[in-house]
């Protein structure tokens, strides 16, 4: 300080030079949006989105990713399975963010934003101070607050005048229905019917055309029809992508139930005592698991703060009480016999509001559900024969 107050000019002109650059800053930046393609992993299913920032005056070429956590967070599946895990702010070079897609074969597109030198400052800016330690951490929500709509958020509340985007999906069109079609389209079924299993009646509701914008895809067919002005300058696909040739997918959950359905049918009408044993032993293991997925339905219902995990309907055919009740499967209690003959029951009622129900119901579980309505039927008739015998003994 002492060596500049004996050079008033330099002073000035720096300071002149220096406002001078501030003003240029944001003149000589491009903001783009990146979407990219799904990747082969659950987590990289539907895509993801990142907002690239090119800035000419300090020779960068950087990658803000809204969609990062951290494996090594204490806790980190407890926290993922209650909701509570945080996400952060990261940001990487281009070019390295660039590779990672290209070498596991997943395309981006770029879309550079038609954005004013103020908008490209005050977003700029906002990527700034979200990446403090401070602000950089949020509750992630896969539907409603994920990686893909604070960008939207930051993109729209920047941009004057706010863009207006339009519907890119069907009326009427719901959640669940935009999650499977890149579950079918991936052929994952497996994953298709745990994302069933958890998420309850909420998902089922209707999007309106903000929430469609969930999606990274979607959010980019958006910010293409702004009905009310122009967001995209341009837009570039920035590699080509390697087709993935099409496999065969036979083992499938309806494969699976349905040949554990006929397994199990077979072996009722089996004679051999040895098969009866083998069939005690599977009816006990077939209510346990079921009652386990019951628990566990309540837990995610109740014990966490995942919103789409509330209401599920599948608890009206996996009853939590079904863990206790395997247990003694096999009983010639009166109360057991009784128990599975409202199981029968209840599974049958189960059956004919399957597709009225006001959760869309995975259809790969039929055959479980049915299997359940045959071993509560057997169990309840197999208790009383053997009441009636040992009566008349």
């Amino acid at each position: 300080m002492k060596r500049f107050s004996k050079y008033p000019f330099y002073i000035f002109l720096l300071l002149v030079l220096n406002f001078s650059l501030f003003a240029q800053d944001s003149a000589r930046i491009r903001i783009s949006l990146l979407t990219c393609t799904p990747g082969a992993e659950l987590y990289s299913t539907f895509g993801h989105s990142a907002v690239r920032v090119v800035d000419s005056n300090s020779v960068s070429d950087i990658v803000f990713n809204y969609g990062t956590f951290n494996f090594d967070d204490d806790g980190f599946y407890v926290k993922f399975v209650r909701g509570k895990l945080l996400y952060y702010v990261s940001v990487e070079p281009f070019e390295s963010f660039r590779f990672d897609y290209q070498v596991s074969n997943r395309g981006i597109t770029e879309q550079v934003l038609n954005l004013s030198e103020a908008e490209r400052r005050n977003i700029y800016a906002a990527l700034r101070e979200n990446l403090k330690e401070e602000n950089k951490f949020y509750k992630y929500d896969f539907f409603l607050d994920n990686c893909t709509t604070r960008l939207r958020d930051l993109i729209v509340s920047n941009k004057i005048p706010h863009p207006v985007l339009p519907a890119v999906m069907p009326d009427r069109f719901r959640f669940r229905q935009a999650i499977h079609q890149y579950l079918d389209l991936n052929k994952k079924y497996w994953s298709k019917l745990g994302i069933d299993l958890l998420l309850g009646a909420p998902c089922d509701a209707i999007m309106t055309t903000s929430q469609q914008q969930f999606l990274p895809h979607n959010l980019m067919l958006a910010l293409d029809g702004s009905r009310n002005v122009t967001i995209v300058a341009s837009k570039l696909d920035l590699y080509p992508v390697i087709a993935d040739q099409e496999q065969l997918q036979w083992f499938t959950p309806m494969t699976f139930f349905s040949a554990l359905l006929i397994i199990y049918i077979l072996l009722g009408q089996a004679q051999q005592p040895a098969f009866k044993h083998i069939l005690c032993g599977l009816d006990g293991i077939l209510f346990f698991i079921a009652g386990i997925m019951g628990l566990l339905f309540l837990v995610m219902w109740f014990g966490t703060d995942h919103t789409m995990t509330k209401e599920n309907y599948n608890l009206l055919w996996a009853w939590p009480t079904h863990f206790l009740f395997s247990f003694v499967v096999n009983s010639k209690k009166a109360f057991v016999r009784k128990y599975f003959r409202v199981c029968f029951y209840g599974m049958a009622v189960v059956l004919l509001i399957w597709f009225i129900l006001p959760q869309q119901m995975n259809n790969a579980l039929l055959p479980l559900v049915l299997l359940l309505l045959y071993r509560s039927w057997a169990a309840g008739k197999r208790h009383v024969s053997i009441v009636n015998i040992n009566t008349t003994s």
